[in-house]
């Protein structure tokens, strides 16, 4: 379904029905690649528990290419189409770069966020320094220094320019090195390479909520992959040490993308944690 929300033409689904149940908004990573079908397909089973919303975010996916493309209007767009589906407050589950939404949106709006999960990301940009150094010293990656530190900087001259350099990092984000899976996957892609640049060039410069994080009092659940080569794990550790009492899960043997990797074992720990059975440390060591 679309839906215009401040001015851009959203595509957004809602699985489930409200009925006095808690409603999870599911908010994608990769600004200018990501879109929603991963986590409706992981996720949706969940419909007779939680009401669910699953959204492509403006300039990504089947939305609308409307700038700005910034973290205040993705907070906004987020909450605008919270109050047009007449939802108090939500849950919020936000990977990678979602992550970094859903922490600005609960920072934003505490008395409209009931709960937060933040998988595979972190409180601010270092971590993509380490994850150049980690695709160079990788032989899964065919990308040149150039091309990578291009990529990261926010500078993609094209869409076909976004797909060949995002498609020389791919194997890196899977623990099995599946190429025809993976072609699969980079043909499925909406390209929009200036929301990429937008969010890598402009908005990462200044990403940093350290500081802020300790404000936050809703339940939190930070997950993470020790073999995450995009956001190592300590970043995401250094999240759930700044949120008070919050929740951390580690999976040992997986990395960015252990949400599809393993997700009938992340699908019960959410489930777990929403439900209260879930708190303090854990890590997740299965194969």
């Amino acid at each position: 379904m679309f839906i215009e929300i401040n001015g851009c033409k959203l595509y957004y689904e809602v699985h489930g029905q409200s009925d006095e149940k808690d409603t999870i908004f599911f908010i994608h990573g990769g600004p200018g690649l990501g879109d929603c079908r991963g986590d409706v397909t992981t996720f949706k089973h969940l419909e007779s528990m939680y009401q669910l919303v699953f959204l492509d975010m403006r300039g990504s996916g089947r939305s609308a290419d409307v700038p700005p493309y910034t973290h205040e209007q993705w907070v906004k767009d987020i909450d605008g189409l919270r109050d047009r589906l007449g939802i108090d407050s939500i849950i919020l589950h936000g990977s990678s770069y979602g992550g970094f939404i859903v922490q600005e949106y609960v920072l934003k709006y505490p008395e409209r966020t009931k709960a937060i999960i933040l998988n595979v990301t972190a409180p601010d940009n270092q971590h993509h320094f380490e994850a150049i150094d980690n695709a160079l010293k990788s032989e899964k990656s065919t990308i040149c220094k150039e091309d990578l530190k291009r990529l990261f900087a926010g500078k993609v001259q094209s869409n076909h320019d976004f797909r060949t350099l995002y498609g020389a990092i791919l194997p890196l984000y899977t623990m099995k090195n599946d190429i025809e899976a993976q072609q699969e996957k980079l043909n499925q892609i909406y390209f929009h390479y200036q929301t990429h640049n937008d969010a890598f060039h402009k908005n990462l410069e200044t990403f940093d909520l350290k500081d802020k994080l300790n404000e936050i009092r809703v339940p939190t659940l930070v997950v993470a992959g020790k073999k995450d080569w995009i956001v190592p794990s300590k970043y995401a550790r250094s999240i759930a040490n700044l949120i008070h009492h919050s929740t951390y899960v580690e999976f040992e043997n997986y990395g960015h993308s252990l949400v599809r990797e393993v997700p009938d074992v992340y699908s019960d720990l959410l489930q777990k944690f929403l439900m209260g059975n879930l708190t303090g440390n854990l890590v997740v060591d299965i194969n």
